[in-house]
């Protein structure tokens, strides 16, 4: 079990940051596989992708100079972040653009501890809403 929340834990982790990954498809792999885990699993997916955006946060909050080609490529994103704050980070868990969420709201200094809450809240949120679809499905 331990190998596969390792596993869980850096596709996960992969997956929020800006390179492409997929943790959803093995999450739901070890559920079935292995039901009477999920809390387990639903744990690592949850800490590896929330720490994964938090990479990103970082990145934005420490490399601010850097980031007008990004600014400019993900307007629409930094605008939003910019318009909600700290909420726009309940969505980092979308595919695609909330990858750079997380950036934006590092990029506009959000308040850290608050961030983090919120970055979670969010992805516990997605990683429910798959647990309990798989078990619907076992």
């Amino acid at each position: 079990m331990w190998s596969e929340l390792i596993v869980l834990l850096v596709s996960s982790f992969v997956s929020a940051t800006l390179f492409p990954g997929g943790s959803e498809f093995l999450l739901i792999y070890y559920i079935k596989n292995n039901p009477s885990d999920l809390w387990w699993y639903f744990s690592a997916v949850t800490l590896g992708n929330s720490l994964g955006a938090l990479s990103s946060y970082f990145l934005g909050f420490y490399v601010c100079g850097g980031m007008e080609k990004a600014k400019s490529k993900y307007l629409k994103t930094w605008i939003f972040c910019k318009k909600y704050g700290l909420w726009a980070l309940l969505l980092s868990w979308l595919p695609v653009v909330g990858d750079f969420i997380p950036l934006a709201a590092g990029w506009l200094k959000l308040p850290i501890f608050r961030s983090i809450l919120l970055i979670t809240l969010g992805k516990a949120l997605r990683y429910a809403v798959i647990t309990f679809a798989t078990l619907s499905l076992i």
